[in-house]
């Protein structure tokens, strides 16, 4: 449920992440690596459609009912318009109509990237496309090819993972580059929202702000006081860990006080720093002294979301590309001072060199970036010829890292799977 149900009458749709049990991964969660641009193996994804209306039926004088899905999987358009289909339904016939709607999810075909899937459910068919690592960073949603006839006509899904960033951040829209730079560094950062949704979505697209970058450090979509971390969070004793919260209950605002970081976004239609908007000439009256554009021109191009995302990709590539460059070829040890003489020199431009590099260095992001870099160049080298003269201790400790699962190109991830056999048949 939500953490205040004030400001929810009605359906309410939101989604959470939460921390995986130790000692409680399965086997088929490394097949997900494939299909999982941003899998997180210690984390699970909540997906919620929250309904709340009067009912004098009930004591407390309204029902009030969450239907819930939980996957490792950050497919968030994909499993948010699964909801808006079954939880209406849901909520009317209960659990014969959600044992129905289990069976013909569990019919569905395994996800396989590139691959584009017809998923029936309670007579809709959804067409998606699972996404793969070799798509193209910022390209345009592939649109769905419909190779068979099917009645009822497909519900096309043109992504299954990805934000309206327009929607998103448009209540801070010109502000979006100081947020990047955050990201980037891994800051903390809180989100006082004024809905689960509002908040949820913006934690989500801030996340996704540096790619090609995963974004390395926690975040929190939707965090209530009843999370386990609450206590580790909210502590004044220590620095803020590197995560981005997402919260709703004015409790928060004196609590996360000493956060070097936090928005606070209000609702749009009420007041604040809005966007100007444009109105048709007929609405315009003779004592409106509203702010916006009066026009009777016809609108024919429609905001674009994929010109914010190219941009966001601009920036982080502009910030990568030179980084990658001076990074190779690896020397033996890495010393970050030599490496801040290069960067000065011939690094990126966007931010302070010595002040925003030394941050980024810090940060999980690059550490999961470096790591990457790192097992790409293990993938090219000859192991075999590098085991001759090595201690076994040596060769077994090559071993457990190469079956580390990092964020690397696909292509990686298959070499790899070949050499543990190889590593071993060198070992006496």
């Amino acid at each position: 449920f939500p953490g205040s149900y004030s400001g929810c009458l009605g359906d309410t749709q939101f989604s959470f992440r939460l921390h995986q049990s130790v000692g409680r991964r399965g086997s088929w969660f490394v097949e997900e690596n494939a299909y999982s641009r941003d899998r997180a193996l210690a984390h699970f994804y909540g997906y919620v459609y929250f309904r709340q209306v009067e009912d004098a039926a009930v004591k407390r004088g309204y029902f009030q009912k969450s239907l819930v899905l939980v996957s490792r999987l950050p497919y968030t358009h994909l499993f948010q318009s699964l909801l808006q289909i079954i939880a209406p339904e849901y909520f009317e016939k209960l659990e014969p109509c959600l044992e129905a709607v289990c069976n013909e999810i569990d019919q569905w075909q395994s996800p396989v990237p590139g691959l584009t899937l017809n998923l029936p459910v309670t007579g809709v068919v959804m067409q998606v496309r699972i996404p793969s690592k070799n798509d193209k960073p910022g390209g345009s949603p592939v649109k769905q090819a419909q190779k068979e006839d099917l009645l009822p006509a497909p519900m096309m899904l043109s992504t299954i993972h990805e934000l309206d960033l327009l929607k998103c951040f448009q209540s801070f829209l010109i502000h979006l580059q100081i947020l990047w730079r955050l990201m980037l560094i891994g800051e903390p950062v809180v989100i006082m929202a004024p809905s689960p949704t509002v908040s949820s979505e913006t934690v989500l697209a801030l996340a996704s702000s540096i790619a090609p970058l995963q974004y390395c450090c926690d975040y929190r979509p939707y965090f209530t006081i009843h999370d386990t971390e609450f206590k580790e969070y909210t502590t004044t004793t220590q620095a803020p860990p590197y995560v981005i919260l997402g919260v709703t209950n004015p409790f928060f605002i004196k609590t996360f006080q000493s956060w070097p970081h936090i928005i606070h976004l209000g609702e749009l239609k009420m007041s604040g720093d809005l966007p100007v908007k444009v109105k048709k000439l007929a609405k315009l009256k003779t004592l409106d002294t509203k702010s916006g554009i009066y026009t009777a021109h016809k609108m024919f191009l429609q905001k674009e979301n994929a010109i914010l995302r190219r941009h966001l990709l601009e920036l982080t590539q502009s910030f990568i590309i030179p980084l990658r460059g001076l990074l190779m070829p690896l020397s033996v040890s890495f010393s970050q001072e030599e490496f801040m003489g290069t960067v000065e020199h011939a690094g990126p431009r966007l931010t302070s060199v010595h002040k925003g590099m030394r941050k980024f260095f810090r940060s999980p992001n690059f550490d999961g970036w470096y790591q990457c870099l790192h097992l790409e160049v293990v993938c090219d080298a000859d192991l075999l010829g590098w085991t001759k003269g090595k201690s076994e201790v040596e060769i077994v400790d090559l071993m457990k890292a190469g079956k580390q699962q990092l964020p690397v190109k696909e292509g990686v991830l298959e070499n790899l799977e070949g050499y543990p056999q190889t590593i071993i048949n060198s070992v006496p």
